[in-house]
């Protein structure tokens, strides 16, 4: 089976999955990308210039469309502009293309030249039910679904979504989100036993209770409301570990600072180095809106080993956050809620330690492999 995936660029999320399926037997996989970033382009977001550590282009077989945008960007819906796709459909014979959403114009492209030519077109998008919509968006949505084939859920809530908007059961296929589960569990073994001098680099005490919020100092992630939630436990020796970058960490520190809110900025940090992050830490915090359509870094933290604090807006919590078992949920916006989580946690460090096992054995079924059966099994209901 001839099979083409178009994505925007590599991302370190998808690249084990796509190695994974292209050794699949009977599976002649190409991922098209419509464009492969420079450092300027990927730190877009993040508050800093980068480039991934980790090799994203091994392993299977790739080409790089053309992209006329007249401002090439990942993040803009016009950044990615491949009107080369529709010829690539029309001469190259594919048996199904696999689209990730329809962030870009790229996706649409991919989409209407499938249709256009009567190959099935699956898509694989990150909307959940979380997020309220104008009747208007609906519409568009439930319009925009009946051309996929099939669709291909990354958990509960964006299930939901597909249902809520005409998208029939049988037409639905798991490929729970997921990171590389054993990277992170064998790098977080390797660095624990140096965790005493990861933590001094640090400046954090052996007995502090550390927690970390990993990700990029923006917005709809609420990083503030960590801070403002901190300020409210004085009981337990506890502080905050903020690994990122981002247009409101200058707001962050003059606001831990006004508050003496013991707070570690330990920056951006790439691949190789989050390990230390999830080592040096007891329990990740992700206080995000319903902007936060899943939250990979829960994945990371928990195949880690730790427990996650996540508000309910977060698209992640109703598959990987079980209540007392793998971490706590609070509402999205309550601070003094947020406070009483922090202080729970902080207050009982082998409870949490215990959590974090159970999110350890939690994450595991949001693996590559989880992913490919998925794939396979819509592959095979549509062609």
């Amino acid at each position: 089976m001839r099979l083409a995936i178009l994505t925007t660029h590599p991302i370190q999320y998808q690249v084990p999955w796509f190695r994974k399926l292209s050794r699949q037997p009977g599976i002649d996989l190409t991922v098209f990308f419509c464009l492969i970033p420079d450092a300027r382009q990927q730190g877009e977001g993040f508050g800093v210039e980068f480039k991934w550590d980790v090799p994203l282009l091994e392993g299977y077989s790739y080409r790089v469309l053309r992209n006329v945008a007249r401002h090439p960007s990942v993040t803009a819906f016009g950044g990615c502009d491949t009107p080369e796709i529709a010829r690539v459909i029309r001469d190259e014979e594919f048996d199904a293309v696999l689209v990730n959403g329809w962030v870009v114009k790229s996706c649409l492209q991919v989409l209407w030249a499938c249709r256009r030519q009567g190959v099935p077109c699956l898509v694989r998008g990150e909307s959940n039910a979380l997020r309220p919509r104008a009747w208007n968006k609906r519409l568009l949505h439930r319009l925009l679904l009946k051309q996929y084939s099939a669709c291909l859920a990354i958990g509960k809530a964006n299930r939901d979504f597909y249902l809520q908007n005409g998208v029939a059961a049988s037409r639905i296929f798991m490929t729970p989100y997921g990171v590389d589960n054993a990277w992170f569990a064998s790098h977080a073994a390797q660095m624990r036993e140096h965790r005493r001098e990861i933590r001094q680099k640090w400046g954090i005490a052996p007995d502090e209770f550390v927690f970390l919020f990993s990700g990029k100092l923006i917005p709809k992630k609420r990083p503030l409301d960590i801070i403002r939630a901190m300020a409210g436990i004085r009981q337990v020796p506890c502080r905050l570990l903020i690994a990122g970058d981002g247009e409101l960490m200058a707001e962050c520190e003059r606001l831990a600072a006004e508050l003496q809110v013991p707070v570690t900025f330990a920056g951006f940090l790439n691949q190789q180095d989050i390990p230390r992050a999830y080592v040096a830490a007891d329990c990740l915090v992700l206080p995000s809106d319903n902007g936060e359509t899943w939250g990979l870094v829960v994945n990371e933290a928990m195949a880690s080993g730790l427990p996650a604090i996540v508000s309910d807006q977060v698209g992640c919590h109703p598959d990987l956050v079980v209540p007392g078992k793998t971490g706590l949920v609070f509402p999205c916006g309550d601070v003094p809620a947020l406070g009483r989580c922090l202080a729970e946690m902080a207050s009982n460090p082998l409870r949490c330690r215990e959590m974090g096992e159970g999110a350890r054995e939690q994450v595991c079924g949001h693996s590559d492999d989880a992913v490919v059966a998925g794939v396979l099994k819509a592959l095979e209901a549509v062609t």
